[in-house]
């Protein structure tokens, strides 16, 4: 018996899977699986490669073959970016050895079996290739992918068999006159065909090895390939720190992909041992076909880079993504040139997000010394650059608010890291919070859209845009539009938090219908009801239900006994009698503590405090928190800072000064907060009805200024509902 005879029964069974379909590959491979001579074996071997050959030549590079030889079309084929990586490296095993079935002469029959493992595979590939290609028009709706990758797939030449000719022509013409129908809303009701699927998430990777404490190299693994498939326009990428969840999952792939919203899963395992490293990957379809693709890399940690590249440009291959030649640099780039300062940069960046979920300061300073570790290895490593300035903005944002450098250390990091690799996308987005937090708009959404340009799957900055547009510029179409393509790109809790921005955009802008919906959504994902039921909280008192609000606030100190109450509503009830004193005296001493201990500033309550107090006959100290919320609201117009953008310091201003009776003050901030295009309806609800500004509320002047609010917030609010209605999403 041949050494061969387990290859050629693999070969066979694929032989009977598509007999009658395939008569050009059948004729090739019917004497190779029926014969026990090496050198027939190796010759249809080769042969049936060139019929693949051939038909990719065609219907890919849009040629004939002509005399060109194998070895040229397989490189076109690997350099176009036409077949996956490791598909082009068996045809190229195949094509080597196979030369000895051509011109006949002595070679070792054990060459037999690589040859025909390399058919096996290449068929295999070949199949479900002509699966995407052909049978396209017998699937449902429903499983038709992003497989589909062009025209190119049902053009055929003359040189096809007249049955695969007819099949196409047949199937050309349905695909023709569906899309003719849905294009004039014959069918579909008038949209778009749905999107196909070209979607996946890289789950964590297991780490075989006996130290635990280097789970970071793993770690380091997922995220890069994530961040190689995230430049990949044609992909939908959910972000890395989403599937953490599924670190050691209890569910099946199916159940995965449809509570992340992708089409395919990437999953694996990483192992270092000494200088060398073994990663095996395996790529598989959430619905019902299962398994997709496996590989393992047994290679030196100094090709570890190309490592990342290589899993990343064959996982797209495999869903058929298309890759500019731009997308394929940025993906082939090499970080640093030193593994050594790699190392140093996953364990810095692994404590760097222990820091931002504990705010233990040794963690941050293990950090920080670990990125410049990394620096004095290779200066040169434009990321350790950034993973620094990320490491500045998180421990001191709130201890460097009100100085004058803020955050101008992030800034000059990521110049740094800019001079070095200009298309580093997580640079332009810690360049863009930088200009946002101090007020240069305009800056931080240029520099927003400079990461997407690079990164078109980079989530964080889609919603940083849906904030600014909404919150800042009050543009509430582009804001939403902002807010929806993050959505697309995140899963699993962390997508509570987008929710509720987008519920708090709709909110604004008066649809508090859709508000609740998005409520609730966030809700069904993290069950966090203090969160919920404050934002339903607020919500209420935006529509002025006030005993609902009333309602909310006693369930919530019932849940949490800790409970701190905003501070309009305690004022508002203190006025109305709804709340005592003495009860709003404990709020005030509650508030008081709380920011004691947490070390940042009273931006927001501080005039709240001084009201209370100074209504239960604490003067003195009432006058120190009014005067503490000129202060830090005046602080925050004189820079820029995020409440001066939302106009929240205006506000703060204007009824801290109508309250102590300086009205010339008063009006001169309200002026300032119906200026430009803002037009929250929350302004409104507070104009109406804030005891602060009981000196004033029924002066003509102010009755003008609130008027001219609704006005601003009515044309807003109708521009949005026409949008709404027409994109079908009201």
């Amino acid at each position: 018996m041949p050494i061969w005879s387990a290859e050629i029964k693999e070969l066979e069974k694929l032989y009977e899977s598509f007999q009658g379909k395939l008569p050009a590959l059948e004729k090739e491979l019917e004497p190779l699986i029926k014969t026990d001579d090496a050198n027939v074996i190796m010759l249809y071997s080769r042969r049936t490669l060139e019929i693949i050959i051939t038909d990719l030549c065609e219907c890919e590079l849009k040629r004939s073959r002509g005399t060109e030889p194998l070895k040229g079309i397989i490189d076109k084929l690997h350099k176009e970016r036409k077949v996956p990586d490791h598909i082009s490296t068996s045809m190229h095993g195949l094509n080597d050895l196979s030369t000895y079935g051509t011109h006949p002469k002595d070679f070792d029959p054990a060459q037999v079996k690589p040859v025909l493992n390399n058919l096996d595979i290449i068929i295999k590939w070949y199949l479900k290739y002509m699966d995407v290609r052909i049978d396209i028009i017998s699937k449902p709706d429903e499983e038709i992918s992003e497989d589909i990758r062009s025209t190119a797939y049902i053009k055929k030449s003359t040189k096809i068999q007249k049955k695969r000719f007819i099949g196409l022509i047949s199937g050309l013409i349905l695909l023709v006159v569906v899309a003719v129908l849905f294009l004039t809303n014959i069918i579909g009701g008038g949209k778009q065909a749905k999107e196909l699927d070209k979607s996946i998430a890289v789950l964590p990777f297991k780490l075989h090895s006996d130290e635990p404490d280097k789970q970071y190299l793993a770690d380091g693994m997922i995220e890069e390939i994530t961040m190689h498939l995230s430049k990949i326009k044609d992909l939908r990428i959910i972000a890395g720190t989403l599937v953490e969840q599924y670190r050691n999952p209890t569910k099946t792939t199916a159940s995965i992909g449809r509570e992340l919203g992708v089409g395919y899963l990437l999953e694996g395992s990483f192992q270092k041992f000494g200088d060398n490293v073994k990663l095996i990957v395996k790529l598989i379809k959430t619905g019902k076909k299962g398994r997709v693709w496996a590989n393992d890399y047994d290679r030196n940690w100094k090709d570890v880079f190309s490592v990342q590249s290589e899993v990343a440009q064959t996982v797209a291959a495999e869903l058929y993504a298309s890759i500019s030649q731009e997308e394929k640099n940025l993906i082939e780039k090499v970080p640093t040139s030193d593994t050594a300062a790699y190392v140093l940069y996953l364990r810095a960046k692994d404590y760097a997000r222990d820091y931002q979920e504990t705010h233990d300061l040794s963690a941050y300073q293990t950090s920080v010394n670990l990125f410049n570790e990394a620096l004095l290895i290779d200066p040169a490593f434009a990321k350790a650059y950034t993973g620094l300035a990320q490491a500045y903005y998180d421990r001191y944002y709130w201890p460097d608010f009100f100085k004058e450098n803020f955050l101008d250390s992030c800034l000059a990091l990521v110049n740094i890291a800019l001079k070095i690799d200009n298309q580093l996308d997580e640079a332009y987005y810690i360049k863009g919070e930088y200009y946002e937090q101090n007020g240069h708009i305009d800056e931080a959404l240029e520099n927003y859209d400079k990461a997407l340009k690079i990164n078109p799957n980079y989530y964080a900055a889609y919603e940083r845009k849906g904030w600014v547009l909404t919150s800042v510029k009050n543009d509430y179409i582009n804001g939403i539009e902002n807010y929806n393509n993050a959505l697309k790109r995140i899963s699993g809790k962390e997508r509570a938090s987008l929710l509720r921005d987008l519920a708090f955009a709709y909110k604004d802008i008066g649809f508090f219908e859709k508000a609740r919906y998005y409520y609730n959504e966030a809700f069904t994902l993290d069950s966090n009801k203090i969160v919920d039921l404050n934002h339903l909280l607020i919500l209420a008192a935006v529509e002025e239900k006030f005993d609902e609000a009333k309602e909310i606030t006693k369930k919530l100190q019932k849940i949490d006994t800790t409970y701190i109450p905003r501070g309009d509503y305690i004022v508002i009830g203190l006025t109305t009698g709804d709340v005592e004193k003495e009860e709003a005296d404990a709020y005030a001493k509650k508030i008081i503590e709380f920011y004691n201990k947490s070390g940042e500033p009273n931006l927001q309550e501080s005039h709240r405090v001084g009201f209370i107090l100074s209504r239960v006959g604490k003067m003195e100290e009432a006058r120190k928190y009014l005067d503490q919320q000129i202060k830090y609201c005046e602080e925050n117009i004189k820079l820029d800072r995020n409440l001066a953008q939302w106009k929240a310091a205006y506000y703060d201003l204007a009824i801290t000064y109508a309250f102590l009776g300086n009205k010339e003050k008063a009006y001169k901030y309200l002026d300032e907060l119906i200026k430009g295009n803002t037009c929250q309806i929350r302004w409104i609800t507070y104009l109406k009805y804030d005891p602060l500004l009981e000196n004033i509320r029924n002066e003509e002047r102010f009755q003008k200024i609130l008027h001219n609010y609704e006005a601003k917030y009515q044309a807003e609010h109708e521009r949005v509902r026409k949008w709404l209605e027409e994109q079908g999403m009201l």
